[in-house]
């Protein structure tokens, strides 16, 4: 897997938190209202901590007073993410539109970056690789997940590696070299069985 992305993903620093907000209700309900939103934050945790993600990420932007909010605003997304069972730091450069399915045992690297339309089920890591040279210097690394990426269940992509947009990541997947976009990947190591697939993304938030 040599693939090489010179693009960026659509995180979250191009978007506002409220746009991402928007995008990430509509993955879940495959519509946007103030309904899906108020009420999917009481009843879905899922949804919950990317809505306690998305207020820290608007705080901190913030140069007026909301920027008081942040502090007790990440003590709630602590607490959110305790209980839903996640590890999710609301700093992560996350894109619009992220659905998190069951969501519990997810972890994910604070200096990991993650794309538009991204679907991630239950026990995902994403996160830290660290190298160690013959010189004993450590080295970290964290991947970069593009646009319309599936991931399955209990998947691992650890590195300085970018999954290319629109790749599917199967169940069990332990993944440490690039993937190219469009490609379906399985196994530990990651092997690539095809190519040129068709992105799945449920109810893709429009962008």
């Amino acid at each position: 897997m040599d693939y090489v992305s010179d693009a960026q993903p659509a995180c979250a620093p191009s978007r506002s938190a409220w746009q991402a907000l928007q995008a990430d209700t509509w993955r879940q309900y495959g519509r946007f209202s103030w309904g899906s939103l108020v009420g999917g934050a009481f009843a879905r945790r899922s949804l919950r901590v990317l809505v306690t993600l998305r207020l820290c990420q608007a705080a901190a932007r913030s140069r007026g007073v909301a920027r008081l909010a942040l502090a007790p605003l990440r003590l709630l997304h602590r607490f959110v993410t305790h209980r839903a069972a996640m590890d999710l730091p609301w700093s992560t450069d996350i894109g619009p539109g992220l659905l998190l399915l069951h969501g519990w045992g997810l972890v994910i690297s604070p200096q990991a970056r993650i794309g538009a339309n991204v679907t991630l089920f239950h026990g995902v890591t994403i996160g830290l690789r660290v190298r160690i040279a013959r010189d004993g210097r450590r080295s970290e690394e964290y991947p970069t997940v593009e646009d319309e990426v599936w991931v399955g269940p209990h998947a691992t992509i650890v590195g300085g590696i970018t999954v290319g947009r629109g790749s599917r990541i199967a169940a069990g997947a332990f993944v440490t070299e690039n993937v190219p976009p469009h490609s379906t990947v399985v196994g530990n190591p990651a092997a690539i069985v095809k190519r040129g697939c068709t992105p799945d993304v449920s109810s893709p938030a429009p962008l």
